[in-house]
């Protein structure tokens, strides 16, 4: 039985993690992924979890909770007729595959390799975020053919190594395609449930050497309740601050931070 003060430890750091990415997430629109699976990981390190398959539990974990959110945020962005059902189903079945090839390399790949992994596409998507024009385009449509062919395994696959939903990757690839904001978000969390089911099952199949407390194949279960929970109740301060006052210059702020958190995962994957 774990000692009570390493789970009283855990369940405080989670609560505070939750929270955060939940108000994150209701204010800059960002998927929690980006911020939770960085926050397991020096949250498990602080504790003295470490192993050569941590980042599996963190990427594992993450993709859990975006399974409901994903689902509660296209419920409430179907409500206003805003998710493009066609391109999911157009687009479902390459994200499935990418997403089961992200959890066959991920179960194959040591922690230090992943987080070199989740730095650089942290560094990326972080770029975007702070740089990225509304006015880009790539197409006046989203694509179709050879080019949803490649497309699509690849967001599904880089989802799962980075462990975020639909949105990182879902949302900027359609704005490249001309497709409203609105719908993009809307139809980029229908992504997240298509991304995270399958890689989820995979996880909870995958039994890492060191686990934290209560971890059911690679999912830890504290982890997973209390940040739900967590997110529930604040997110919808993080929208309420975002209708109060332009959230732009914060989304450059956090485009900044994810940096560092990448570039701080990079250096620890160095070894430095």
């Amino acid at each position: 039985m774990p000692e009570m003060s390493i789970l009283l430890q855990m369940a405080g750091l989670l609560l505070v993690i939750g929270a955060f990415a939940g108000v994150m997430a209701g204010l800059l629109g960002v998927g929690g992924g980006i911020i939770l699976v960085p926050a397991f990981f020096y949250t498990f390190s602080a504790l003295g979890y470490q192993s050569s398959q941590l980042m599996q539990i963190c990427l594992a974990t993450s993709l859990a909770t975006i399974i409901v959110t994903s689902l509660r945020s296209v419920a409430s962005h179907n409500k206003k007729g805003a998710v493009d059902w066609e391109i999911l189903r157009r687009w479902a079945p390459g994200i499935v595959v990418g997403a089961v090839l992200g959890v066959m390399v991920a179960a194959s790949l040591r922690s230090v390799v992943l987080q070199g992994i989740f730095g650089v596409l942290g560094i990326i998507v972080g770029l975007y975020l702070g740089f990225g024009r509304e006015n880009w385009r790539l197409g006046a449509a989203m694509p179709g053919g050879l080019t949803r062919i490649i497309l699509s395994p690849i967001l599904g696959f880089l989802s799962v190594l980075m462990g975020i939903g639909g949105g990182s990757f879902g949302v900027p690839l359609m704005s490249l395609y001309a497709q409203p904001i609105h719908r993009a978000v809307a139809t980029a969390a229908g992504f997240g449930v298509i991304i995270a089911v399958p890689s989820v099952i995979g996880f909870l199949l995958s039994v890492p050497d060191v686990r934290p407390p209560y971890t059911i194949g690679s999912v830890n279960a504290p982890a997973f309740i209390l940040v739900i929970l967590m997110t529930m109740i604040t997110a919808p301060y993080g929208v309420k601050i975002a209708h109060s006052m332009d959230p732009k210059p914060l989304k450059r702020v956090f485009s900044f931070f994810l940096i560092l958190v990448a570039l701080n995962m990079l250096r620890k994957a160095a070894g430095l």
